[in-house]
């Protein structure tokens, strides 16, 4: 499992002050150690600003799915005000996730239908001639899956909130199922189900 932001782009600009090779490295330790489950960063950016005994840092991400999140912190020193700005975001992206959670957590009553995985036995599939009525399937594991209506975008983020490798939703554009899943290079698909 990937624990680290691997090849991240990350800018680091130092304003009234050289940047030494050690600074720019603890800004790369720092923002490459930032949690990976969401939101998914994309590029980031350091800005560090040194005004008569002030030290300021500000870090801003760019994520995906348009999410800009970003904060900044004087301190006494400059690594001080770098560390609690990467703290800062950290609190952002974890109050972000907790927020999208709460958000597309499934009520009860507002799934247009649950469906169940089933599987059937190999006799009754081989055989189909010899069974009195239709073969009984049974259930390896029973997952419930409520279908709600969203847009694409918001099942994109239900996905990469979720260990799901799909998300069925019904379109709130087009009115039909849609399913989105994540291709092996990484982007995303969706495919619409329609009936004959």
């Amino acid at each position: 499992m990937q624990t680290a932001n691997v090849n991240l782009p990350i800018t680091v600009t130092v304003r009234h002050e050289q940047v030494t090779d050690a600074l720019r490295d603890h800004v790369h330790k720092k923002i490459e150690g930032l949690h990976l489950d969401y939101p998914r960063i994309i590029e980031a950016k350091a800005i560090l600003d040194v005004q008569k005994n002030r030290f300021i840092a500000e870090v801003i991400l760019h994520c995906a799915n348009h999410i800009h999140i970003e904060a900044h912190t004087e301190g006494k020193d400059m690594y001080a005000a770098i560390d609690e700005t990467v703290d800062k975001i950290a609190r952002r992206m974890r109050k972000h996730k907790t927020r999208l959670l709460k958000k597309n957590r499934p009520h009860r009553n507002e799934s247009i239908r649950h469906l169940e995985e089933r599987f059937f036995t190999e006799d009754a599939l081989d055989h189909p001639e010899e069974a009195e009525h239709d073969p009984e399937p049974f259930i390896i594991h029973p997952d419930n899956y409520a279908i709600k209506t969203m847009y694409k975008e918001d099942a994109i983020m239900q996905l990469e909130l979720s260990d799901r490798p799909f998300v069925l939703y019904k379109s709130a554009r087009r009115g039909c199922l849609t399913i989105v899943y994540r291709r092996k290079d990484g982007e995303y698909a969706a495919m619409d189900i329609k009936g004959e």
